[in-house]
């Protein structure tokens, strides 16, 4: 059970106090606090855990300061949608808002090399008015002889340059808990000049201890990748991890499934289930076209895969495309294969901008 109070209730208030004083009386139930940051206002929801049937749902909504009251499933109890069309979606983080009505797109480099790439990749951004990016400072790989990334050694210079030009917010993997501790020392030396979105990589989909970890932080909100070899019901369960303690910020992020059927593409694309997580949860959906395609190759029609596969992730209502390029792809030091190229990132982004719109004609025509 969800008790969700009125906008900006004012935990210092006699209202608040006397709600938190009858719930807390509740017998064999345990109080989880959530803040939700909206564009404009703030909503903080208690969640009632334990043998909610009993409780009197029209008594809890009767209280000062209540607005109403949500009874919720088991499965995704934080993340998950319940049948209520009024809970607030999606959260606000260093100015940039992401929800299932936002549209972003994080193009950059899927590891970091140089100093001048970074600098390349950003001002490119910049002079196409994007505010977020992607870089990877921290890179596990299937061979243990494969470069895996600068680490804190390149974040000074890649936040710096990010502020430098505008960017906002940057989605960077981590694979252990102190990266978390690095990327906050690097962006308290560096002034702060940016953000981070934490990353969780298909394979940490299920390191639950490390899901615990990043959701026991409420700085950072998360990009939150399904995992190749499981369901979808495993991986939304995954990520309900992070929120059940005490970090509901999170993107939802399709990358494809592990699966010799999406030959000879890199992945099986899963972007059809971009309404399905929509529908079950209230989190913004990603896709990640480059992880799916695995590669720069173009049909016939001269649109190149890649394209073509985020433009079904965003026709079918997807909010962020999560996007690989590289100043010199022969040189990247991790999928240089798969990475676009300078020239084309115009092209990229205007044809998501028109695949988005096309997303909002169709809803027109659906309502």
């Amino acid at each position: 059970m969800i008790v969700i109070l009125h906008p900006n209730t004012d935990k210092q208030s006699k209202e608040y106090k006397d709600v938190m004083s009858i719930l807390e009386k509740l017998p064999n139930i345990s109080l989880q606090h959530h803040v939700v940051q909206g564009e404009e206002q703030k909503l903080s929801e208690i969640y009632l855990l334990g043998d909610t049937h009993k409780i009197d749902q029209a008594e809890i909504e009767s209280l000062d300061c209540v607005e109403r009251v949500v009874r919720i499933s088991e499965e995704y109890r934080i993340l998950g949608r319940h049948h209520d069309e009024k809970r607030t979606s999606g959260f606000t983080y260093n100015d940039v808002h992401f929800s299932q009505h936002s549209f972003h797109v994080l193009a950059g480099l899927c590891a970091v090399d140089t100093p001048e790439h970074v600098e390349m990749m950003m001002q490119a951004l910049q002079k196409h008015g994007q505010v977020c990016t992607r870089m990877g400072a921290y890179k596990p790989r299937t061979n243990p002889y494969s470069f895996q990334g600068h680490g804190e050694q390149c974040l000074p210079y890649v936040f710096e340059l990010a502020g430098k030009y505008g960017i906002k917010v940057i989605s960077m993997e981590v694979t252990h808990e102190s990266h978390i501790d690095e990327i906050s020392k690097a962006l308290q030396e560096t002034g702060n000049p940016t953000g981070v979105m934490l990353q969780i990589g298909t394979r940490n989909t299920q390191n639950f201890e490390l899901l615990k970890v990043v959701g026991r932080q409420t700085q950072y909100p998360v990009l939150f990748k399904r995992g190749y070899g499981v369901s979808l019901n495993e991986s939304l369960n995954a990520a309900e991890y992070l929120a059940s303690e005490g970090n509901s910020n999170v993107v939802f992020c399709l990358r494809g499934m592990k699966s010799e059927g999406g030959a000879p593409h890199r992945n099986m694309v899963d972007f059809g289930q971009v309404p399905v997580i929509k529908r079950l949860t209230r989190m913004p959906v990603c896709v990640d076209p480059s992880h799916s395609v695995g590669s720069r190759e173009k049909s016939p029609d001269g649109i190149l895969d890649v394209a073509h596969a985020a433009a079904q992730g965003l026709v079918a209502g997807a909010n962020l495309v999560l996007v690989d390029f590289h100043p010199e792809p022969a040189t990247a030091l991790v999928d240089g294969p798969q990475a676009l190229l300078m020239d084309e990132l115009s092209r990229f982004l205007d044809d998501m901008a028109k695949c988005h719109e096309f997303y909002q004609s169709r809803k027109s025509l659906w309502a």
